[in-house]
C-alpha cells in the first residue's frame, strides 16, 4: 500500500462498533488514512475535508482524550463536534436512546458515544441514520484499539514480521484489553494475557484471538506465569478498577493483582528485551498497576499512544465520513506539486 490508496473506498458497515465487525484490510484502511493525514498535518498542512459537517459527541461519562481528541480532529478537517455532556441532553431523563438518535441522526452527520453499557451503542447505531462510532463501552474500545495499533506500527521492532512480534497486555481484562486482543491478532501477532484467574480474558475473546490466528496467523492466550513476560516487545496495562467497578472496593483489586502484576522496573526487566515498550490507555493510577518510573521511563509510549488518540480520531471521520479516499487523493496531488 502506497500510504495514498485504499482497499476499501467505502467501510463495509455504516457504524464503528467494534474493530471485530471489520476485517484486517479495512482496519488498515483507517490505520493508513489516520497516519498519512498525521503527517501532512503536522507538516502545517490544513484540510477541509469535513466542511460544515457536524460531529455529534454523547457521554453518559466523563472524558478527557475521547472527548479533545474527537473535538480537535473535527476541527482540523473543517468540521464541529457538539459536546453532548452527561445532563445536557434528554439522554436518560424522559427521552428514550430510539428517539435520541432519530434526531441527532437527522441534525448531525456523524454520532459519536461513549457508554455505560454496550447495548446503549448497539441502540444509536440502529435508530441513527449517520454513522455512529463507539467511544467505548463496557465490552469494547474500539477508538483507542485504532490508536493502539498506530502506536504498535509507529515503534515496530527493527527487522521483524508481524508473526515475531508479541504484545503482553498485564492485569485486568478491561475492555481494552478486549479490544487488544482482537487487534493484535488480527494484524497476525501474538498476544498474551497475564493476569489472575479471576480477573482473566473471557473464553468468547480468547476463540475470537484464536480465529484470527488461523486466519492472520499469530496465537492467543491467557497465563498467570510470568514466564509469558518473557520476549514481549510491547508491556500494555490498564487501572485495576475503573469506570464499570464502582461496586467493587478498591481493596479487593489491590489484593488480586499487587505486587505480581504491577509493572514495574523488575516486571518490564523479566521481558528480556530492553527495547520493551510501556503502553498504558491512560488515566493511570501511578503507583498502583504502573509505576512513575516505567510511565515516565525512556521506554514508555503511553503519552505518544495518548496523542495517537487524534490521529486515530482523524482517520476514523473521514473513514466512515466516506471521505477518507477523496483526502488521500488531495494530499498526494499537494505533496506532487510541490
Amino acid at each position: 500500500m502506497d500510504g495514498y490508496t485504499l482497499t476499501h473506498k467505502v467501510p463495509s458497515r455504516k457504524d464503528f462498533i467494534d474493530t471485530a465487525d471489520f476485517d484486517q484490510s479495512e482496519i488498515l484502511d483507517i490505520i493508513t488514512t489516520s497516519r498519512t493525514v498525521r503527517e501532512f498535518i503536522k507538516s502545517g498542512e490544513y484540510l477541509n475535508s469535513l466542511f460544515h459537517k457536524s460531529l455529534a459527541m454523547v457521554f453518559e461519562q466523563k472524558s478527557t482524550r475521547t472527548r479533545v481528541s474527537f473535538e480537535v480532529a473535527m476541527e482540523q478537517l473543517g468540521g464541529h463536534a457538539l459536546n453532548l455532556a452527561p445532563g445536557a441532553i434528554q439522554l436518560g431523563g424522559h427521552e428514550t436512546i430510539e428517539d435520541t438518535a432519530q434526531v441527532l441522526g437527522r441534525m448531525c452527520d456523524l454520532v459519536m458515544s461513549r457508554v455505560d453499557r454496550h447495548e446503549s451503542i448497539e441502540a444509536l447505531a440502529k435508530y441513527s441514520r449517520v454513522p455512529v462510532i463507539n467511544g467505548m463501552s463496557d465490552r469494547v474500545h474500539p477508538t483507542q484499539g485504532i490508536g493502539d495499533m498506530i502506536t504498535i506500527f509507529d515503534y515496530w521492532p527493527t527487522g521483524k514480521e508481524a508473526k515475531d512480534i508479541k504484545v503482553v497486555f498485564v492485569g485486568d481484562a478491561t475492555q481494552v484489553c478486549n479490544t487488544l486482543c482482537e487487534m493484535t491478532t488480527k494484524m497476525g501477532m501474538n498476544f498474551v494475557h497475564y493476569g489472575p484467574a479471576n480477573h482473566k480474558i473471557t473464553d468468547e475473546w480468547l476463540e475470537i484471538g484464536r480465529k484470527n490466528n488461523e486466519k492472520y496467523g499469530g496465537t492467543c492466550i491467557w497465563s498467570e506465569d510470568p514466564e509469558v513476560l518473557k520476549g514481549a516487545d510491547f508491556i500494555y496495562t490498564d487501572v485495576w478498577y475503573g469506570l464499570y467497578d464502582k461496586e467493587t472496593p478498591k481493596e479487593v483489586y489491590m489484593k488480586d493483582f499487587y505486587p505480581k502484576y504491577q509493572v514495574n522496573d523488575e516486571l518490564m526487566a523479566a521481558t528480556g528485551n530492553p527495547n520493551c515498550k510501556f503502553m498504558h490507555c491512560l488515566p493511570a493510577n501511578r503507583n498502583e498497576e504502573v509505576t512513575d518510573s516505567v510511565l515516565d521511563g525512556p521506554n514508555s509510549v503511553a503519552f505518544d499512544e495518548a496523542e495517537n488518540r487524534l490521529t486515530a480520531q482523524r482517520g476514523l471521520v473521514l473513514y466512515f465520513g466516506r471521505v477518507a479516499q477523496a483526502t488521500l487523493d488531495y494530499i498526494k496531488q499537494q505533496k506532487e506539486g510541490k
